[in-house]
């Protein structure tokens, strides 16, 4: 945190600069040092402004990555990649699929299933590739299918033909904003974002995702016959319930590591084998005729069209208005790709290789340029799917804790403590990710996905939904309001905090939450990724006048903390004085020790 002071936990933008006066003695030294790292300390002159050093970080992104690039593909030999490839396939391939839908119904059919698997694979190729941070899963989000279809009621007011190209040139000005934040290393300022903005924003996508299931299993009871609507909610709720349950056997302690891994590594390809299997029982659950996924032809639009957009036909005026709307683009994906780039590459994994956030940005504007004019729905960084994928790549080893009691010997307790071994960092899972997404997109596969009933979807927006609620920092500080005192342990750091500030702070992130929530059931959702953006300003400027710093330590932490991350954002971010970076997530770093790390998913345990 820079310009902060100790009686001030303020967290500022950007300013480190101008303390950077040094001695003539030590120029040389200095510019000798940031010529072979990106950082702005100790920097004087010009040279401390980001914007006038352009490209600066995406040099230096490929430059630290680019020696591991030979690595990234040997270290792929191993069962974790395989795993990791299956397991990234379904929970990739499943939301893209159900997002999609829901696109489908509200935007004069226009995105389709074919569109969908085309940008979920461009993205997977694009950065599996020529990334640098390979391990950040890019596909289509809810917020995306949440921006189009709302865009698509804004231009159906006037003439809904305009669709495909306003969207079109929507792309295109979103992806020369990109590369203006890229050029202008823009992304440094991601360094910022902590605990605060990351959990509000984690909560809001849980909340739309299931206000999106719901909203699937309703479409059912759109039909005449209230029966399949009926068969749809249980399908979903039993695959919700059949997803979360393997996962959970595999972060137990029942049966052995090996078939607990193999139980979470698969639990999505289990489960939607046997529930589309059950969605086509002969007799009278077949006879409910409940909706499926709708398909059309193999590798060729969902409407009858070109692939390329003829863009260059939308009138001048739309063109300018389609301005506002790239804009935004870039907001929501400035915050949803990065945060995505961070959780992936985040605290708890012991990753070695380096990362780069402004190179990543502008093949995100790459590729966002590309799917804007091919008409597909513009991809970017998932949030849920990103961690997982590291997750899945993460060796664990599984260790007893002994608790000695009171009550003499043989009455000790036992609990299991996970701990983070290493990650296979690797680009390979990803590649293949995109390859099998391809081959979906052929006409056999096609004729298969065709047989998965809609209520799976909603099934998943539940799992997806839930899986960014419940361990969410917000529900945690609830539990803890919530619970009996004598039940709480003397060593929690909260208990060192009054009561009416945690209730203040989890209350300030609601009110993000439910404003935003709130937005994006109107018209005006498109405005959504501003309120987004605002968590950091508020967070960096409002939350230190309201808390002490001993307050935020105890609550609050920065999001990237993993050096190796923070090497392609310009450095750690400058903390207050008299305070360190160990000092910060006292409640996080008390539960790790206790209960081992909060998995993104189960299995891969090791005696």
């Amino acid at each position: 945190m820079e310009n902060s002071s100790s009686s001030n936990a303020n967290v500022s933008h950007d300013t480190l600069s101008q303390h950077g006066a040094t001695d003539p003695g030590e120029n040389h030294l200095t510019r000798e040092k940031t010529a072979k790292s990106y950082t702005y300390e100790s920097v004087i002159g010009w040279r401390r402004y980001r914007v006038l050093r352009p490209c600066r970080g995406m040099y230096h992104d490929v430059r630290r990555r680019l020696p591991y690039y030979w690595s990234d593909i040997t270290d792929a030999f191993t069962y974790r990649t395989v795993a990791s490839t299956i397991r990234m396939y379904f929970v990739n391939l499943l939301p893209a699929l159900a997002y999609t839908l829901d696109m489908y119904r509200r935007t004069g059919e226009f995105f389709g299933v074919t569109e969908a698997l085309f940008s979920s694979a461009l993205a997977a190729m694009v950065f599996s590739i020529i990334g640098v941070q390979p391990l950040t899963i890019v596909g289509i989000t809810g917020l995306i299918s949440l921006f189009n279809y709302t865009i698509y009621d804004i231009v159906a007011q006037y003439d809904p033909s305009l669709y495909p190209l306003f969207m079109a040139w929507t792309g295109i000005w979103g992806a020369i904003f990109h590369w203006i934040v890229a050029v202008l290393n823009l992304c440094d300022y991601m360094r910022y974002v902590t605990d605060f903005s990351s959990e509000s924003f984690g909560m809001y996508v849980g909340i739309i995702y299931i206000i999106k299931g719901v909203e699937e299993l309703v479409n059912e009871f759109d039909q005449e016959n209230a029966t399949a609507g009926y068969l749809s909610c249980i399908i979903a709720i039993l695959y919700f319930g059949s997803v979360y349950s393997l996962e959970k056997l595999g972060q137990s302690t029942v049966w052995q590591p090996w078939f607990r891994g193999i139980l979470a590594d698969y639990a999505y390809v289990f489960t939607t084998l046997f529930w589309v299997g059950f969605s086509h029982i002969p007799g009278r659950l077949q006879d409910a005729h409940i909706s499926r996924l709708p398909v059309t032809k193999a590798f060729y639009p969902t409407q009858p069209r070109d692939w390329l957009l003829d863009f260059w036909n939308l009138p001048v005026k739309w063109i300018f208005v389609a301005v506002p709307f790239g804009f935004l683009v870039m907001l929501l994906f400035y915050y949803d790709h990065n945060v995505s780039s961070i959780t992936a590459q985040a605290r708890q994994f012991p990753l070695k290789k380096p990362g780069g956030f402004h190179w990543d940005f502008f093949l995100l504007g790459c590729t966002t340029f590309v799917a804007g004019i091919l008409g597909l729905p513009l991809p970017n960084g998932l949030v849920p799917q990103a961690p997982v994928h590291t997750d899945s790549l993460t060796n664990y080893e599984t260790k007893l804790k002994i608790i000695p009691t009171t009550e003499g010997e043989g009455t000790e307790i036992r609990r299991p403590i996970v701990e983070a071994v290493d990650v296979v960092e690797q680009r390979v899972s990803h590649f293949l990710m995109g390859l099998a997404l391809i081959g979906t997109m052929t006409g056999p596969l096609l004729v298969v996905l065709h047989t998965m009933p809609s209520a799976l979807f909603a099934g998943v927006f539940f799992v997806v939904g839930w899986g960014s609620i419940e361990s969410n920092g917000i529900v945690q500080k609830l539990v803890f309001l919530m619970s009996e005192n004598r039940f709480i342990q003397r060593d929690e750091p909260l208990l060192t905090i009054r009561r009416r500030k945690i209730w203040l702070f989890i209350g300030l992130q609601g009110l993000g939450v439910a404003a935003t929530v709130a937005i994006s059931q109107t018209i005006a959702a498109i405005g959504f990724p501003v309120l987004i953006i605002l968590l950091i300003p508020l967070r960096t400027h409002l939350i230190p006048r309201w808390f002490s710093l001993r307050e935020l330590e105890v609550m609050d932490e920065f999001t990237c903390t993993n050096k190796q991350v923070l090497a392609s954002l310009g450095g750690t971010p400058k903390l207050p004085e008299h305070t360190r970076a160990e000092d910060w997530g006292l409640e996080r770093q008390r539960s790790e020790r206790r209960f081992g790390l909060k998995r993104q998913r189960a299995g891969s345990l090791k005696r």
